[in-house]
């Protein structure tokens, strides 16, 4: 057990989290008994001195040297348009040559792409909170039920829609997620697809559903999801492997990934996402490679590699608290693949994010084909336009231009509250998102 002391420090959360990227929070406490590791600070340090000693020392005794240097947020790009200097990112926050690179360049795609948004634009998100089955790495919301359960979430969801619709945002891109929007029967998702159609998209750059289930997909789904006019739609595989998808908890087959693929083909949808997950239990860099492989043969305009990350209210943790500490170097080895495979193949990294309990503390990156780049995968991780969030677990952003910031909007997550309080929800987004 190490005793790590922050001399002079009062708010101890953000150089804890540096810390949990190099010990499993087991062998270390703050304040408690063992072997001291004495990182010696004064009240005239900053704290990006006081990090890059804290990353110093413990790479003496851990031997690991994280490729994001004292970085734990969530969205690096962010600072690589802040910061703009590769020397800075590499000496200030301790980046590695390659990381620096690749946030530098990947901002640089995103506003030579999109550029800024329009002056009182904004995203909006749409939750639906269902799925099959609760995948073991999931701490979404995601719930199994019945259609009648259904129906009463949607009217719920229409009302919030309803009450949008009246305060005429200028709308740049409509994102549907969950969840899984095609767990929706065909019946329902025309009609929640015609409700977010009554909302002005004379604005609207971009429209997106999920369909990350292949076993949720079906040919009428596609085709309602076409005559709606949406041209961007997911469909996660997360691995080709067969044994991994019963592991993870998955209740279909690669053959599922393969016919939900060739449908979408079929009936003309113009953008596919696939998502694919490095870390997943049991597999081998080999295994990895190969879902990749099959997954660019299925011609994705995007694809994005996930780093598996464990949170607390997911199956996995449950099963095997430490089991992002030992996924490390696979996981490097993997994303190293990726990048190597999906260059040959022409594609290129436009947007990238982070999450806390990552294998290797690594990054998650979407890729994209000339022209196919997700306008609001890259909005929402830039953070300089407002979100208006609807459905059970949406979080609206009002964005405040001349600040900078974002003042946070929560809807709770449990659908059934949701129902029961869409009154409030309502009030919040008044008194906090449109009242400014």
């Amino acid at each position: 057990m190490y005793r790590i002391n922050l001399h002079n420090i009062t708010d101890t959360y953000e150089f804890n989290e540096l810390i949990k990227i190099f010990l499993n929070p087991k062998v270390y406490t703050l304040d408690g008994e063992g072997d001291v590791i004495d990182i010696n600070l004064t009240g005239s340090q900053d704290k990006h001195q006081i990090k890059r000693e804290i990353y110093q020392k413990l790479s003496e005794i851990t031997g690991k040297k994280p490729a994001w240097g004292t970085l734990t947020g969530v969205r690096p790009v962010k600072l690589a348009g802040e910061i703009g200097d590769k020397e800075i990112l590499m000496d200030k926050f301790l980046l590695s040559s390659e990381k620096a690179d690749l946030i530098l360049d990947t901002y640089e795609r995103q506003q030579k792409v999109f550029g800024k948004p329009p002056v009182n634009s904004a995203g909006v998100y749409i939750g639906i909170p269902f799925c099959p089955t609760r995948c073991s790495y999931c701490s979404f919301a995601s719930n199994q039920v019945d259609d009648l359960e259904k129906d009463r979430y949607l009217q719920a969801l229409f009302k919030e829609i309803d009450y949008v619709r009246e305060k005429h945002p200028s709308i740049e891109s409509i994102y549907i997620g969950g969840g899984t929007p095609t767990s929706l029967n065909e019946k329902q998702l025309n009609l929640l697809l015609d409700k977010v159609n009554t909302l002005d998209l004379g604005q609207c750059k971009e429209y997106t559903i999920e369909a990350g289930r292949p076993d949720t997909i079906t040919r009428e789904k596609l085709e309602i999801i076409k005559a709606h006019g949406i041209e961007r739609i997911s469909i996660n595989p997360q691995s080709m492997k067969d044994h991994t998808l019963e592991l993870i908890g998955r209740k279909h087959s690669s053959k599922a990934i393969l016919e939900a693929f060739k449908l979408a083909h079929e009936v003309g949808i113009k953008d596919i996402n696939a998502d694919i997950i490095a870390g997943l239990p049991e597999e081998t860099v080999e295994d990895f490679k190969s879902t990749l492989k099959q997954v660019i043969d299925l011609g994705p305009t995007n694809i994005t590699v996930h780093t598996l990350a464990i949170k607390r209210a997911s199956k996995l943790h449950e099963e095997d608290k430490d089991y992002h500490y030992k996924q490390g170097g696979v996981v490097e080895a993997m994303l190293a693949e990726s990048r190597k495979m999906l260059s040959q193949y022409g594609y290129t990294p436009y947007y990238l994010y982070r999450q806390k309990h990552m294998a290797g503390a690594f990054e998650n990156v979407g890729y994209t084909l000339q022209g196919s780049d997700c306008l609001y995968n890259v909005r929402i991780m830039e953070e300089k336009q407002s979100i208006i969030a609807m459905g059970a677990g949406g979080i609206s952003k009002a964005y405040y231009p001349l600040e900078d910031r974002h003042e946070r909007v929560p809807n709770v997550t449990n659908y059934q509250i949701y129902i029961e309080r869409i009154d409030e929800m309502i009030k919040r987004k008044e008194d906090n998102l449109f009242r400014r």
